[in-house]
């Protein structure tokens, strides 16, 4: 049902909406279309047959009422229907000839005007149905961010807030876990778990971890394929139990894809139930892969603070889960590379495979000198919000790689003229004075990881063993000697 409910969403207009708009433009497209065109203009054509058996096609009215439906069609569906209309509305000329409706010449003017409106209307749709479909595809990655940005946001609130009493009564921390279910969702996700559903991969270790972080004594994850929940459970934590899937809160949380507890709102207050909460496993914004039922839990543990702490931490298992596969593939290459780089390059990289939509990554390298600290200092404090930067260091060289989400050549180039403005006005050098290198790239649909890799063979920078670049350098007697030599023209400002 969650996924005929998406794609009525994508398939309606910006101004559609409601039922009475769905009804009268549903979103249908392809062997749909074409049937409701024949449909439409042989009903069309047999009603004002019906009407004016002399003149079906309403010829010399005043307007051309004719080719009223066939501009609807193309603009609904786009040029091909928009043709086939007219190659009906022809069909329908000879059509009546051969019953007498029409004794003179052809007009040929008639069809000639009808057919040019018809094709810029079929453009205009066209034109406009590629944009729209574009924009959603970059709302739908901003929808990932935010959603990922709401949980970061909510794990970092409650880890200050709950710090001195996790520490005394928990047996690790929340980084500790937080650690874990990283490493569990990036492994097992791309190597798999014999015996477990794919698209729980990790479940039992990644339970194992959550039980010990929410102090749950009784639980079962199942897998989940949209409203449909499989019986057999992919991980459980204590004593072994049967899910119930006419018990309250299972459907309550199914019904509303939120956390469901004996408190939820809009949950009858005489509800009879076994289970203490049951938690969605959400993928993204609102993909349900799975559902969390708690049976046992220790009632000091019975809070509202640590119930969200269970949602967040599912939701941080479902994201890993969704892009631990890609992700996996480039920091398998590349070992050093931080998690979030990673995921967000395979996410745009998918993004540029589905629409087209450019994103972009660029590299300064700077020398390892005293004197160059304070520049890349500045580069790294300058970066955009949306942005994720990669500060990296190898022996030789640093760069710092900043990852551009929907960023062309051109909002590239604007990026580079502000940070080399920005360094003329702090410092009074620019890119060719100060020896600093330039690499662009263009993030890729197809060969993602390779492309990466070459971009960082140019900055000389070993994805395999660099390190953090804003960390504290090392001993002078560390500096490889003959790293201040200047660096080659070639390599001041390169795109790649």
């Amino acid at each position: 049902m969650g996924n005929s409910a998406e794609k009525r969403r994508q398939g309606q207009g910006i101004g559609l909406g409601g039922r009475y708009a769905r009804w009268l433009a549903p979103a249908v497209s392809g062997p749909a279309a074409a049937l409701e065109l024949i449909a439409t203009m042989v009903i069309a054509m047999g009603l004002a047959w019906l009407v004016l058996p002399q003149n079906p096609l309403l010829l010399g009215m005043g307007f051309p009422w004719a080719w009223l439906l066939p501009v609807i069609l193309a603009l609904r569906y786009g040029t091909l229907i928009g043709v086939g209309s007219v190659l009906m509305l022809l069909g329908g000329w000879f059509f009546f000839e051969s019953l007498g409706s029409y004794t003179s010449a052809f007009p040929r003017m008639f069809f000639l005007g009808g057919l040019l409106l018809v094709l810029v209307s079929g453009q205009f749709g066209d034109v406009w149905g590629t944009r729209l479909a574009r924009a959603r595809a970059v709302n739908r990655y901003l929808d990932e961010r935010l959603a990922a940005l709401t949980k970061n946001h909510y794990l970092l609130r409650i880890s200050h807030a709950r710090l001195e009493n996790d520490l005394l009564a928990r047996p690790t921390t929340l980084r500790d876990t937080l650690s874990q279910m990283r490493a569990v969702a990036m492994g097992d996700a791309a190597r798999g778990v014999a015996g477990q559903p794919d698209m729980l991969p990790g479940a039992q270790p990644m339970l194992q971890v959550v039980a010990q972080a929410c102090q749950i004594e009784g639980a079962a994850l199942f897998a989940c394929d949209g409203e449909r929940i499989s019986p057999q459970a992919a991980a459980s934590i204590g004593p072994a139990f049967e899910l119930n899937l006419d018990d309250p809160l299972v459907r309550h949380c199914l019904d509303t894809r939120e956390l469901a507890h004996l408190r939820s709102s809009g949950l009858q207050q005489d509800a009879e139930t076994r289970y203490v909460a049951v938690a969605p496993v959400l993928a993204g914004s609102d993909r349900l892969i799975g559902v969390l039922v708690v049976e046992r839990m220790p009632f000091l543990s019975l809070t509202y603070e640590n119930l969200q702490l269970l949602m967040v931490l599912m939701g941080y298992y479902a994201d890993g889960v969704e892009h631990g596969q890609a992700t996996h593939g480039i920091q398998a290459l590349m070992p050093a590379i931080p998690y979030a780089f990673a995921l967000d390059y395979a996410r745009l990289s998918r993004l540029r495979q589905e629409t087209g939509v450019e994103s972009s990554v660029v590299a300064l390298v700077f020398d390892l000198d005293e004197a160059r600290d304070a520049l890349f200092e500045q580069v790294v404090r300058s970066r955009r919000a949306l942005d994720v930067a990669w500060p990296a260091r190898s022996p030789r060289q640093r760069a710092m790689l900043t990852l551009m989400p929907l960023s062309d050549s051109q909002a590239v180039s604007a990026y580079l003229v502000r940070i080399e403005d920005m360094l003329r006005a702090q410092f009074g050098t620019d890119f060719a004075t100060s020896h600093i290198g330039v690499y662009s790239l263009t993030v890729p649909a197809t060969g993602a990881e390779d492309a990466l890799v070459r971009l960082l063979q140019r900055c000389q920078i070993d994805g395999a063993t660099a390190t953090d670049a804003t960390a504290p350098r090392p001993a002078a007697s560390g500096v490889v000697a003959g790293n201040n030599a200047p660096v080659p023209a070639s390599a001041g400002t390169q795109a790649g």
